[in-house]
Order: structure tokens, then sequence, then C-alpha cells
């Protein structure tokens, strides 16, 4: 990448994305909630095709605007974070309602699709840690692993949910437990902690799309019968208030391991893993 591009979008060494608090997964699943709900409103309340480019040029804005700013902000992150999650939920529904794929066998080609990008991320960067995204070239390799884990969650929480007939209920309880697997792996059992993170990241996508088609969907299809549109708003304004309270307390701001060193009063300690752990 040219050097004056990379001095000007980014500072080395300022982490680019939020520390893993309680607040980031949180946000995560309402984020994966609201792709849905919304995705599921806008190809209903106006033309699929309309919609899909109108997702595509709202998930491209908020990451180049993400791009743009020179470390870690709550807003601009989670934009982008929103973003991906619509339009991530457009992409697997395009390839299911427009081309009749299976979800069985979207849910694969995604799952294809984030191996590579893991394995060409690894190999490039010997790592997959997200505590080590402090450069162009790392950001965009983690938001490719965003964009992959995104539409291939929600290819996995439809197929369950509608392909396996167990219903929206019932899938995101699935979920929930699923993703205790990593949490009881991480905390418990002393797992590989970048393997727990993104399985569980993975997992957040099937639940919260899940537990938001629930609420929207209607009774006669074992939803809730509130609306996609009124589920969405609810969980827009959720979002917004969190991502405010971040923006402003600046709680899930990483520190760098200067700043740490240096007793920087501004930003939360946290558990620096070592080098071979990663997360």
């Amino acid at each position: 990448m040219d050097r004056a591009l990379t001095g000007r979008v980014t500072v080395r060494g300022a982490l680019r994305v939020p520390e893993i608090t309680a607040y980031f997964w949180a946000l995560k699943a309402l984020s994966t909630a609201m792709g849905e709900s919304t995705s599921d409103y806008l190809v209903h309340a106006m033309n699929p095709e309309l919609a899909v480019v109108l997702g595509f040029i709202g998930v491209v804005s908020a990451l180049a605007l993400q791009f743009r700013v020179r470390r870690y902000i709550a807003w601009t992150y989670w934009l982008a974070v929103v973003g991906v999650g619509v339009f991530g939920t457009m992409a697997a529904d395009v390839l299911h309602v427009g081309f009749g794929v299976p979800y069985i066998a979207s849910s694969l080609l995604y799952a294809i699709a984030l191996a590579a990008v893991f394995g060409g991320w690894y190999r490039t960067e010997k790592t997959l840690s997200i505590h080590s995204v402090d450069t162009p070239r790392r950001e965009l390799f983690y938001w490719a692993a965003v964009v992959a884990t995104f539409a291939m969650g929600t290819a996995v929480g439809d197929l369950t949910a509608t392909t396996f007939g167990i219903g929206y209920l019932a899938s995101g309880l699935l979920f929930a437990a699923v993703i205790a697997i990593p949490a009881i792996g991480y905390w418990r059992l002393r797992w590989n902690a970048i393997l727990c993170f993104w399985f569980a990241y993975v997992a957040t996508r099937p639940l919260g799309a899940s537990f938001a088609d629930w609420m929207g969907k209607p009774k006669s299809v074992g939803g809730l019968g509130l609306g996609d549109g009124p589920v969405a708003l609810a969980l827009t304004i959720a979002i917004f208030c969190l991502v405010a309270l971040l923006a402003i307390t600046r709680r899930d701001v990483q520190r760098t391991r200067s700043e740490t060193h240096a007793g920087h009063p501004h930003r939360p300690l946290r558990f620096e893993p070592a080098p071979d752990s990663l997360d």
C-alpha cells in the first residue's frame, strides 16, 4: 500500500477495533438481530434489487468512513458493523431467494469463503488476533472475515429455522447453547483464545438473527408478529444508546502495549495474552 495513504488512514500501533468486553458481545448480538430485521423489512418495503443496491452502498460508505479514521472510534466502527449486518443478510438471502441455492449449499459456500479469508490472513500476518489490527492490511482481512461470518451465520440460521424446520425460537435457543461452548472452553478449559473468539463471533450471527425473526415474523410461521420494521427500529435505538455510552466513557478502547507500560489514565486495563495465545 502507498506509504502516503497508509500514513493518512491509520496510525501504526493504534488499534482499530474495540476491546472485547460484555459491551462488545451485547452490541454484536444486537447488530446481527438489527441487520436481519432491517434487511427483511427493506426487501419487502421496496424493490428487492433496489434494496440490495442500497445495502451495498451503505456498507461501502460505512467501511470507507471506518478506514478514514486513524484509530478505533465507537461510532464509525459500529456503523460499519451494522452496515455489514444488513448487507451480509441480503447477500445470503439473495443466493437462496434470487438464485434458488439451498441454505445448506450457501452455508458451505460462505464457510469456505471464511476459511479462505482466515487462511490468507494467517499466512500474511501470522496471527488472527483482533488485538493486532493496527494496520490497513490487517483491517482489510478483519472486515473480510466479518462480512463472511455475517453471511455464513445468516445462512446457517435460516438452515436450522426453516430447512430443518425447528422454528425461529428453537433455533435461537440452539445457538445460545452453541455460543456457550467457546465461552466455557475459554474461561474454564483454557482453550485457544482466538479459536474461542471467532467461534463465538460466528455463532452470534444466527443467534441474533433467529431471535429477530422470532420477534418480527407473523404468528402463522412461528413468530410473535411484531413486524420487521418495529423490531428493526427498537434494535437501532438500543444500539445507538449503547454506542453513545461507549463513545462517552471509552470503556471499550484498547490500550496499546506502550500505553499500558506508560500507565495511560484514560483507557481501561485489559489482560494482554501471550503472543502465541493471541486473543
